[in-house]
């Protein structure tokens, strides 16, 4: 497919805004599939396939940048985790290649994990899986030309559920791996216990495919599996995102987080809101017309 026969980002936005809050994955992966193919590949080598544990699952791909280091890049690249979503039952790291591919373009060692799902692994499984890729990163950042001190750990959706107890929740850290340079968080989970109970206004199915996959069916638990409840970390440069068309409940969350963080735990997020985009497409865009949301997290990290 040619370049002229691809959607102009006004047609992608008005799909976009025509289509509203929903979260219907082959629908929006299908408006952004012609840009698989011709999405920008050059300045970024990948190593594909390398284990960070045992289970299958627990496999990662690191983003190279190829462009030579200057500056204080020349000491060690900056190193970015970036986490997949898939409501804690799907989903891939390879999905998000063109986070992988933009990233590097733009001079972070990016590496994405996979991590182990629901129902066959429940809750912490996932964030134990982020802090073992974590701690593998931080591990071999200096062998890939990184700066073990200059980590930055990203999430998206249950990916970025995921991050927020691997970052937040001090037991679920890695041992011996200092607090990441900075975090983002991208539209995701905080408050399971709110989402069971709120099943109705937000539109959920009950039994939830989702959750009760993930965190289980005993409903009296989850107030104690709600990373908002568990916060004890000290605080760390941390970006709360969600998209306009994002679904009620990730929009809820993201506030009632970045609230408790700033009123209890002595937190300062920034926050922000990626505008014309629902909750796959500010991800599926990424490497292509529209660049909303990697300029926002670029432009967060490289203040850090």
């Amino acid at each position: 497919m040619s370049q002229n026969d691809l959607p102009t980002a006004q047609q992608l936005a008005e799909l976009i805004r025509t289509t509203g809050a929903v979260i219907d994955p082959p629908l929006v992966k299908g408006w952004y599939a012609p840009f698989r193919e011709t999405q920008s590949r050059e300045g970024a080598e990948l190593r594909a396939d390398i284990a960070y544990g045992d289970d299958e699952r627990q496999k990662l791909d690191v983003y190279l940048p190829t462009a030579e280091a200057t500056g204080d890049n020349a000491k060690g690249r900056p190193l970015l985790l970036f986490v997949h979503g898939g409501g804690f039952v799907r989903g891939d790291r390879r999905e998000r290649a063109n986070v992988g591919l933009r990233f590097a373009r733009a001079g972070f060692v990016t590496v994405l994990p996979s991590y182990r799902l629901g129902p066959k692994d429940h809750w912490p499984a996932g964030a134990q899986d982020i802090a073992a890729a974590w701690a593998w990163a931080y591990a071999n950042a200096a062998s890939l030309g990184a700066d073990p001190e200059r980590i930055y750990v990203a999430g998206e959706s249950a990916g970025a559920a995921h991050v927020a107890a691997a970052t937040l929740i001090q037991r679920l850290r890695p041992a011996n791996v200092p607090a990441p340079r900075a975090a983002v968080l991208i539209s995701g989970v905080y408050n399971v216990h709110l989402e069971k109970l709120a099943r109705r206004q937000f539109g959920v199915p009950s039994p939830d495919p989702r959750n009760e996959a993930y965190f289980g069916s005993d409903f009296a638990s989850y107030p104690s599996m709600s990373t908002v409840e568990l916060v004890d970390s000290a605080p760390f440069p941390l970006l709360i995102t969600w998209a306009e068309l994002d679904p009620p409940q990730m929009q809820i969350q993201a506030g009632e987080l970045f609230a408790r963080l700033t009123t209890q735990h002595g937190f300062d997020p920034d926050i922000a809101v990626i505008a014309n985009h629902n909750h796959l497409s500010q991800l599926e865009a990424i490497n292509t017309v529209d660049d909303t949301l990697a300029l926002k997290l670029l432009d967060f990290m490289q203040r850090r």
